[in-house]
């Protein structure tokens, strides 16, 4: 099978369940950040061997992955004529709270946050930086997205928890790595 279909060439491209829409649409926008998002953990990983925070990254991949099919399918195509949900998966409380529930024992390690912290502290914690920002812009895409067309509120809260468990782990992987955070101190100008 060619991975090339061809029926994009003209702009549009195929939502889960088959509507056409223009590849400048939002929804486009949203599961295409999210995919960029998925990718930039995968290069973060490389900079990482703590196999615990490799494990919980895969599971973000796979989650985030859920996300995505979700973000690209129309809430009128979730569920087909006999009820059942078109998705083998969707992001539930669960995955919310399992995100918590690593934030909580990652910062249990960590000295309380005192200043802004500037993106930096090594390279594995530089490349969760870079994750979180992008996570927050997959938030946003989620956000307007939801301003036209429905959106379940566990992906945006699924994201903007995400989000926050990259700031933590990045401060995290400083710490283990024994590299130093750099503060933004309006008093050290």
């Amino acid at each position: 099978m060619k991975i090339y279909t061809k029926t994009g060439d003209k702009g549009e491209t195929a939502l889960y369940g088959g509507t056409r829409v223009s590849k400048a649409s939002a929804r486009v926008e949203s599961y295409g950040t999210i995919d960029e998002l998925n990718s930039f953990i995968g290069f973060a990983k490389t900079e990482i061997k703590d196999e615990k925070v490799l494990a919980q990254l895969r599971k973000i991949q796979f989650d985030l992955f859920t996300v995505g099919s979700e973000s690209a399918t129309p809430t009128d195509k979730l569920t087909l004529a006999n009820g059942k949900s078109r998705l083998a998966l969707m992001i539930s409380d669960t995955e919310i709270e399992e995100l918590e529930n690593w934030m909580d024992a990652f910062e249990e390690e960590l000295q309380p946050l005192q200043y802004f912290i500037l993106p930096g502290g090594g390279k594995a914690a530089t490349s969760l930086h870079i994750c979180r920002t992008v996570c927050r812009r997959a938030e946003r895409s989620l956000v307007f997205l939801n301003e036209s067309e429905e959106v379940r509120p566990e992906l945006i809260k699924y994201l903007n928890r995400l989000s926050d468990y990259l700031f933590v782990l990045a401060r995290y992987m400083s710490k283990i790595n024994n590299e130093s955070e750099e503060y933004w101190n309006p008093n050290d100008r």
